[in-house]
């Protein structure tokens, strides 16, 4: 993948043997192509758009819209889920008339563009040819990318070939956004899924796009069309406000930092028995303060540790190219799940959580490995090393994650006691 996003160039289309005998309108003058551009959604999977070709011949007066965007849900969400998960993603070409399509737009509340092509006739007979080829039962399904082979793709790969690569040799300038820009700027309405797909996509998604690369978004492509003069005439069948942006994520994850600053202040110096003189550290207000420190175990625990175990999980499952080799995983470790059992404790007890000089011994290892993975994954944000845009996580989620190691290994646990008797 990373050589696909190196190379920015058009794909050629697979070769349609006869094409000759692919039967085409006697009057191409009256067949009429028509982008259809429509707007986000509320729903997770209509965070991008979608983009669909509306073809007319008003000969016979045929009207369809061929829509990419069609999966098979017989197999069940769970099935899909999975394959999603695994990069199995078949999807395949519908057509259905107009009003079908549209009312279900109109039923989803998205805004609607629909702008006709400016197509030579024998432009209409290469696109027309295509079409007719890709509805064939053995070409109608594709093995989707969201980034390389989607909807919105198929329709600019087509028209590129109908134009004869006028497309693609006129939008190889490079840009200055990314793919994670997109990817992030497009899910603000659901600032969870924003903030989860910048953590679990790796490197392959910071190089920066082509104009030709860009052209996966729907608005993009009709913008690229409508600046190269490609569209003669542009309508907007409907028009609803886009979904409103949430609260950043980000910053809902800076603000577990400050209870972690205010427990790490309040540590104090103790013993660990009464009748010992070996000194300690406790948290002062031990039922309040340990109890909050259980309860943003809790927290971290699970957020690391389902992250660690969905990168490592793709990393070694999953054919998405985007999820392999993630810098992330240095912070965010499968293992840290375990650490739910201490946090329970902390959050039932109140207490520091007893265990056995050697156990103590092992955990303190392992948290000092995590603060010093963090400290390679700061110097790497800082020097932008590795290929992999890591600030956003280095400056919101890197401070709570060491604040929190550093409150563990001062005073979160303590040795058991131990009797000699003589």
């Amino acid at each position: 993948m990373m050589l696909m996003l190196a190379q920015g160039v058009a794909q050629a289309q697979p070769t349609i043997e006869n094409r000759q005998d692919i039967q085409v309108p006697n009057n191409l003058n009256q067949l009429e192509f028509y982008l259809i551009t429509v707007d986000v959604g509320a729903n997770v999977w209509d965070n991008f758009g979608h983009t669909a070709l509306r073809v007319v011949d008003n000969t016979t007066n045929t009207d369809l819209i061929f829509n990419w965007g069609l999966f098979d849900t017989s197999i069940g969400n769970l099935r899909f889920a999975a394959n999603f998960a695994r990069g199995i993603m078949n999807y395949q070409l519908g057509v259905a008339p107009p009003a079908w399509e549209l009312g279900r737009y109109q039923a989803e509340g998205r805004s609607v563009w629909q702008d006709r092509l400016r197509l030579t006739a024998e432009q209409k007979r290469t696109l027309y040819q295509r079409l007719a080829w890709n509805l064939r039962p053995e070409n109608i399904s594709y093995d989707y990318e969201y980034f390389f082979d989607n909807c919105t793709t198929r329709v600019r790969d087509y028209l590129d070939e109908a134009l004869g690569g006028a497309l693609s040799s006129q939008t190889q300038a490079l840009g200055q956004r990314t793919f994670r820009d997109e990817v992030v700027d497009h899910y603000a309405s659901v600032p969870v899924i924003a903030f989860s797909l910048n953590i679990l996509m790796n490197g392959n998604i910071d190089e920066r796009m082509t104009q030709w690369q860009r052209m996966f978004l729907p608005l993009q492509l009709r913008e690229q069309l409508l600046r190269l003069g490609m569209i003669e005439e542009s309508e907007t069948v409907m028009s609803f406000a886009p979904p409103e942006a949430g609260p950043s994520a980000n910053l809902i994850s800076l603000l577990l930092a400050l209870p972690m600053l205010l427990l790490l202040l309040s540590v104090r110096r103790a013993s660990i028995a009464s009748f010992s003189s070996q000194p300690g550290f406790a948290l002062r207000a031990p039922a309040i303060s340990y109890r909050l420190l259980g309860l943003l175990g809790l927290i971290i625990a699970l957020f690391s540790g389902v992250y660690g175990l969905i990168m490592s999980l793709g990393w070694w499952l999953s054919s998405h190219q985007d999820v392999h080799g993630n810098l992330n995983l240095l912070l965010f470790w499968p293992t840290d799940l375990l650490g739910l059992g201490v946090a329970f404790s902390w959050l039932l007890k109140g207490q520091a959580y007893t265990l056995s000089s050697t156990r103590q011994q092992f955990v303190t290892a392992y948290l000092v490995l995590h603060l010093l993975a963090a400290l390679v994954y700061l110097v790497m944000a800082l020097f932008g090393l590795g290929g992999q845009h890591l600030g956003s996580i280095a400056l919101y989620v890197l401070p709570p994650l060491i604040l929190y190691a550093l409150v563990v290994m001062i005073a979160g646990m303590r040795p058991i006691r131990s009797f000699r008797w003589s």
